[in-house]
């Protein structure tokens, strides 16, 4: 007999972690269905329902619809009668914890996706945290410095499990070369050399407004240098294009959105991820992405990478904040190509024994079925 499990997810349109979660897991154990709470009907939804997985929307748009939503979360949950709710991202804690509390699930599952970012930015959101905490028969941690937050939060250790981010890491590994050439032709028309990639949003706490300095002194020493930055936006956009102005225009680009993100790695000469505290990234996917990929990575110490970045052999380790630190391990990488292949080729090991999708759908199925 199959477990049925329900996924609550609020805010997310297209999300591949779960799609491969779907397309992964052993059907002939676990039977999944979907709630997903979005302003509009997500392209998840879609994907789900044409791979026939049990699949429901509710137009969700803000705070003032919890209490609605929560009434239709438990509506579904009393017609579906899964065995184990497992829910994702802030809002969807909130609701679909409270809903399968009201409908008598005895397993509530959550995935706890932020570390410390409500302490430091959002500290009256801490309080609901804490309630998620309560709520939860079980929590997933997504790394250990995530365990380390919820222990703080008193969070009960026996309810704390830790399962990392899974992933493809062949697409990573040998994407196809005509898609890198495409997007060298998109994103790098003039050939320029060497290209240094940064995926991180504009917000304080990535850090890109250390990197812009350093790479604007880089310039001086390879004056063909090109900075690519995605997924660029954010409430920091201002600061960092104040910042950007400063470079000739071709020496930069700004891209909000790229899909491929499998192959757009292999577009870089470098790339960098500076969060600036210890713990404010919970999990920290470029980490990974970027040393499956076999990029050399130059980057500070957050969320997975307390437990991934061994520096000097698979990374170049930076202390955080700091511009200096971040040219200097550039020009050397640029300097020392033999070096940084040999970090990549440790890198690309590195990844292996924790981060397949593999591995995590077997802890997740593990999760459900004890």
């Amino acid at each position: 007999m199959r477990t049925k499990v329900t996924y609550i997810i609020s805010n997310i349109n297209k999300a591949i972690a779960f799609e491969w979660i779907a397309t992964h897991i052993d059907a002939q154990k676990t039977e999944l269905s979907f709630i997903l709470l979005n302003p509009t009907e997500p392209y998840l939804f879609r994907f789900l329902k044409e791979h026939n997985i049990e699949t429901y929307y509710i137009p969700f748009h803000g705070k003032k619809e919890i209490p609605a939503a929560t009434w239709k979360c438990y509506r579904l949950l009393s017609k579906i009668k899964p065995a184990a709710v497992h829910c994702h991202l802030f809002e969807a804690n909130i609701i679909g914890l409270t809903a399968a509390k009201l409908a008598g699930i005895r397993k509530r599952i959550y995935t706890r996706h932020h570390s410390t970012f409500h302490h430091e930015y959002f500290p009256k959101a801490v309080k609901w945290d804490k309630y998620s905490n309560r709520l939860a028969t079980h929590i997933v941690a997504i790394s250990e410095t995530v365990k380390q937050v919820l222990l703080k939060e008193k969070a009960r250790p026996e309810k704390i499990t830790i399962i990392h981010h899974g992933f493809d890491l062949k697409a990573f590994e040998t994407p196809d070369p005509a898609s890198i050439t495409v997007l060298s032709s998109k994103h790098n028309p003039a050939g320029m050399h060497p290209v240094i990639g940064v995926i991180s949003r504009f917000v304080d706490w990535k850090g890109v407004q250390y990197i812009i300095p350093a790479f604007t002194r880089l310039r001086a020493s390879y004056p063909n240098a090109r900075l690519l930055l995605f997924n660029a936006s954010g409430n920091f956009e201002p600061v960092i294009s104040s910042q950007l102005a400063g470079l000739p225009e071709n020496a930069y680009q700004k891209i909000v959105f790229e899909p491929d993100i499998a192959s757009l790695y292999h577009i870089f000469d470098l790339f960098i991820h500076v969060p600036v505290n210890e713990q404010i990234e919970a999990f920290g996917q470029t980490y990974i992405e970027c040393m499956a990929s076999g990029i050399p990575l130059i980057a500070t110490r957050s969320g997975i990478g307390f437990e991934i970045l061994n520096d000097k052999v698979n990374s170049l380790v930076v202390p955080h904040k700091n511009s200096d630190a971040i040219f200097e391990a550039m020009h050397f990488m640029l300097q020392s190509p033999d070096v940084a292949a040999s970090m990549s080729r440790s890198a690309m090991s590195s990844v292996h024994e924790n981060f397949t999708i593999e591995k995590m759908v077997q802890r997740l199925e593990h999760l459900y079925l004890q």
